[in-house]
């Protein structure tokens, strides 16, 4: 047997051979590659949330059947275990009583629950109020069992006027009609001076509008007498512009 295979041996040729050992070769490293697979991982569960929408999405809230605000943002998840919703960013349009969109807000991110009792804009949070004016703080809170918006941080407010106040604390109601910073107010005031001379212009006009002088007080008064001794008393009062008398000298 041996004698037979080396008699087939020596009538191959070197290129034969050559191809020959290369398919044993090849055969070879096949056969201890698939000895070396690794068995399939196991499956790895990946946490998700139960609810994530990554296009515009709008949540409505309202009460008694009338449009309160309206929510809009760009990615919103829930996790099964959890009441809450995550949105970024927030934009929210404010309604009044007739449906009408008098104010909104908007908000790098928030929150708020499945049943809407509460709205929680956080980060470059604006908002401008139907009366022009607009806010600026890190933070608010709407709740609605009191339909309040709060924040307890730095808030800025530039009114319809062009004043800018600032303080700590903010409390407005829903539509941001009314508003307070509650402490720790200051501000700049556009005119300041000519306003409160408007101002009273404005009281003095509607005081004469609600006093309107008498017919027996328009009417002169009878002249009287004065004696040296009248002169010597100092008058209490006077009239506007001119000087009190004095008692010594009896002279003004």
């Amino acid at each position: 047997m041996a004698q037979f295979l080396q008699n087939i041996q020596n009538m191959l040729t070197p290129a034969s051979r050559f191809w020959g050992v290369f398919a044993c070769a090849i055969l070879a490293a096949f056969l201890l590659g698939c000895e070396e697979i690794e068995e399939p991982k196991p499956w790895i569960r990946v946490e998700r949330p139960q609810m994530l929408f990554t296009d515009t999405t709008l949540l409505d809230s309202y009460d008694k059947g009338v449009l309160n605000w309206r929510l809009k943002t760009a990615y919103l998840e829930r996790w099964a275990d959890k009441e809450i919703v995550t949105v970024r960013p927030v934009f929210v349009d404010i309604y009044d009583s007739i449906g009408e969109r008098v104010a909104f807000l908007r908000a790098d991110s928030g929150s708020l629950d499945m049943t809407f009792t509460y709205v929680y804009a956080y980060g470059h949070v604006y908002a401008l109020t139907p009366k022009g004016a607009s806010v600026r703080a890190d933070s608010l809170l709407w709740n609605k069992k009191d339909n309040l918006v709060r924040t307890a941080s730095y808030v800025r407010v530039v009114s319809e006027d062009g004043d800018v106040l600032q303080g700590v604390g903010f409390e407005s109601d829903a539509q941001f009609d009314n508003w307070k910073i509650l402490s720790n107010v200051t501000g700049i005031f556009q005119d300041a001076a000519k306003r409160m001379k408007d101002e009273d212009k404005r009281q003095a006009e509607a005081e004469r509008l609600n006093n309107p002088p008498s017919s027996s007080s328009r009417a002169a008064p009878a002249a009287k007498p004065v004696s040296s001794s009248s002169l010597a008393k100092p008058r209490k009062g006077g009239l506007a512009g001119l000087p009190f008398m004095n008692n010594k000298a009896g002279k003004p």
